[in-house]
């Protein structure tokens, strides 16, 4: 006789004369309470606390879920361990969803994860508070480690969702205040996968070499529009945090409204209430630039032409003090000219003193004739040497006189005077240059804005078929309702306009009916076997 062990019960109710209560094996016995359990509990939700979370080697997570009355032993597979919203951590108070099962190999039963949420706000702002404690310990936020933003960078990385409004609001900013080259990485900015493409969107942008194909960012952008707590959670994971402290490049954090604050905002360099505001911070108004730069060139001129003016004043003002140089000069020649005439007399009453002397000891002692021509000789080789000596001392006095007339002329003073003028002269045609390129860089803006304009004008509208349905004061007609039976209509064309009636009642569209239920089909009957099934191990 084959017994069913499906169907049968642990404990049979009233065994009949003659048997006997049926016999189980271990695992026989074991098996039947996995099944009976998993039927029972296929599906639950469980609220408690995170007790033991370890992560084994093989990429499962183990952990227990407990409250002040019991503890329940919990798995959750590697598979199910990259898809979870939050990391399990010590003490967190979560709500789970998975199945209920047994471990024969212990006789034991656990509870399968298959996703977990926080418990609530408060559990979530607990957790966001610890992390920031211990990020804050390690000097992730340390003011020192911010890095100053560039005053006018080249290239500015975004990193954002491509499809919102945000990266928009961006580039329409960045537009009206200084234009610049705009990278952006697209990522998630909401959901399990947000954190780890942030992270990568981060650490790629720092892996750009300079010089390269793409130009590495000189400023990065990390921006998303508002959101609940749990929306903004992607901003508060550890890996993005760290990625953003550990930035080469300046980064700026556009995460939320101005209230909203998330961890990325502590570790970045410049926190920005809203992305607009970031666009703001990355650069500063063209307009408001080139108004400084031309005042400062009027300023400029201004002081040059000034300085000009002191000097000139000042030069002139020497050269009343100095007087006239011929004037000064003609003393010191007539003075020159006296003590050379004065000199030459000297020179010659000298020599005739010494013709003498020689002639009365010639007559005195009667020298040979020859000794007394060999004495005149001598004399006279003395006269011409000193005659010459005197000459060679007028003409050097005369030549530091004429050193000294040259030094106090007027000819350096009109020689700057001169280059001032002409360096004044260069800047006049530079600044109507400057001048004529800032009115055609204006006109080209205004032809821009002009042709943008143009753009949305409905006139574009109508050239592509479409149609204008105008009242007869000339409104348009906006809305089916507005169209009433017998109302005279203008219907504007492209080309020209064209009378008509309208003729009937406005259609209505039918109400859509709602989705019938589907109708659930009824649980098949297990079939009965004819002999006990064999189960395999669950491992």
């Amino acid at each position: 006789m084959t017994q069913d062990l499906d169907h049968t019960p642990l404990i049979a109710a009233e065994p009949r004369p003659g048997s006997n209560l049926p016999e189980y094996s271990v695992g026989d016995l074991a098996r039947r309470l996995k099944r009976t359990i998993e039927d029972e509990f296929g599906f639950v939700r469980v609220r408690g606390e995170i007790s033991q979370p370890k992560k084994h080697s093989s990429g499962h997570c183990y952990l227990r879920l407990k409250d002040d009355t019991a503890v329940i032993e919990a798995v959750c597979w590697r598979g199910t361990v990259s898809k979870l919203a939050i990391r399990p951590e010590e003490g967190l108070e979560v709500i789970v969803t998975g199945r209920m099962t047994t471990y024969p190999g212990r006789s034991q039963y656990q509870l399968v994860i298959e996703s977990m949420e926080l418990a609530g706000e408060g559990a979530l702002l607990k957790m966001l508070e610890e992390r920031k404690r211990r990020l804050a310990a390690e000097g992730l936020f340390d003011p020192e480690r911010k890095k100053p933003i560039p005053f006018l960078p080249d290239v500015i990385g975004v990193i954002t969702s491509p499809t919102g409004a945000v990266i928009r609001d961006i580039l329409h900013r960045l537009h009206d205040r200084f234009p610049r080259r705009v990278l952006l990485w697209p990522v998630a900015v909401q959901g399990e996968r947000a954190a780890a493409e942030v992270t990568a969107a981060i650490e790629g942008f720092n892996r750009i070499q300079p010089g390269g194909r793409v130009p590495r960012p000189d400023l990065l952008i990390v921006a998303r529009g508002g959101g609940s707590l749990e929306d903004l959670m992607a901003f508060n994971e550890e890996n993005v945090v760290r990625a953003a402290a550990a930035s080469r490049i300046p980064l700026i954090s556009a995460v939320g409204h101005e209230t909203d604050t998330t961890l990325i905002d502590f570790a970045s360099d410049r926190r920005a209430p809203t992305p607009t505001a970031a666009a703001e911070m990355a650069v500063p108004v063209r307009a408001e630039l080139l108004a400084q730069v031309l005042d400062d060139e009027r300023r400029l001129l201004g002081c040059a032409n000034r300085l000009i003016a002191e000097r000139r004043t000042r030069v002139e003002g020497l050269a009343r003090g100095l007087g006239d140089p011929r004037a000064l000069l003609e003393g010191h020649a007539q003075r020159l000219d006296d003590r050379a005439e004065r000199l030459a007399l000297a020179a010659a009453s000298l020599l005739e003193r010494r013709r003498t002397r020689v002639g009365e000891l010639g007559a005195k002692l009667r020298h040979p004739r020859e000794k007394l021509m060999q004495a005149g000789e001598r004399l006279a080789s003395e006269s011409r040497a000193l005659d010459g000596a005197l000459r060679q001392a007028v003409m050097a006095a005369r030549g530091r006189y004429e050193r000294v007339g040259a030094r106090l002329t007027l000819g350096p003073v009109r020689i700057r005077v001169s280059e001032g003028g002409r360096r004044l002269e260069d800047l006049k045609p530079r600044l109507e240059r400057s001048y004529g390129k800032a009115v055609e860089d204006r006109a080209a803006k205004l032809g821009g804005v002009g042709q943008l304009l143009e753009s949305y004008s409905y006139k574009g509208v109508l050239a592509r078929g479409f149609a204008l349905v105008e009242a007869a004061d000339g409104k348009p007609l906006t809305s089916a309702a507005q169209a009433v039976p017998g109302l005279s209509v203008s219907l504007v064309f492209a080309d020209g306009k064209a009378a008509a009636t309208v003729d009937g009642a406005p259609r209505v569209e039918p109400p859509k009916e709602a989705p019938k239920p589907r109708a659930e089909k009824p649980k098949a009957e297990p079939k009965k076997p004819t002999r006990a099934p064999v189960q395999g191990s669950l491992f």
